[in-house]
């Protein structure tokens, strides 16, 4: 597993207004759409292309496009909905699945209850938003489903990591034959007892759309 914490000013910047606990749910939205687009150029340094021939004004060339099959992009629910539109600023084209995952607050153990994905996923790149690395084990649970189907690149963008959910992630995929790579924000202090990234910015769910009971 690989682990790249952009280091850009504009993301610090962008990082420091979510976290705030004054930033309203508006202002918050908008913010992660702008970080996770930053984001995803990192992320996508590796997407698949081909060469393709065009003819300029001035005259032949040979460039890229984005290879076949699409990437697919798989948000995670409900909280990954709000990166959605960033991420598909950067890849327009790319196809979208959805996969929803709940976390037992008591055990942290997380599980699918929902899920809008191609049965089989061969050759995919697949680039799954989850704004919370904490505790590992929803995207833990969220790449080895996506392997099964089989997807052979795996690319994670998260507002926010800790050292705890870097380790546990780490250890769950264990000798994972497909390549899996993190992009975030922040490598922040530790988690709490409850499970949150200190200092992190709260519940992401809860502050993009607001506290639903």
């Amino acid at each position: 597993m690989r682990l790249h914490v952009v280091n850009h000013p504009l993301v610090s910047h962008k990082l420091t207004v979510l976290r705030n606990q004054d930033t309203d749910s508006p202002t918050f939205r908008r913010l992660t759409d702008e970080l996770v687009t930053l984001l995803a150029y990192e992320a996508t340094r590796e997407v698949r292309v081909e060469p393709m021939d065009i003819t300029t004004p001035v005259g032949p060339t040979t460039g890229v496009h984005l290879a076949q099959p699409k990437p697919m992009v798989v948000p995670i629910l409900r909280a990954g909905l709000g990166m959605l539109d960033g991420m598909m600023r950067l890849l327009p084209t790319a196809e979208v699945g959805f996969l929803g995952m709940v976390r037992n607050e008591q055990t942290l153990a997380a599980s699918t209850y929902a899920e809008r994905l191609p049965e089989d996923l061969s050759g995919r790149q697949c680039y799954v938003l989850d704004p919370m690395l904490a505790t590992g084990g929803t995207l833990a649970a969220a790449i080895q489903f996506l392997t099964m189907r089989g997807a052979d690149d795996i690319t994670a963008i998260c507002l926010l990591a800790a050292p705890e959910g870097v380790d546990n992630l780490e250890a769950a995929l264990g000798d994972h034959a497909v390549p899996v790579t993190v992009v975030t924000a922040a490598m922040d202090e530790k988690l709490n007892d409850k499970g949150y990234i200190v200092p992190g910015l709260g519940d992401a769910g809860d502050r993009l759309y607001g506290v639903a009971h």
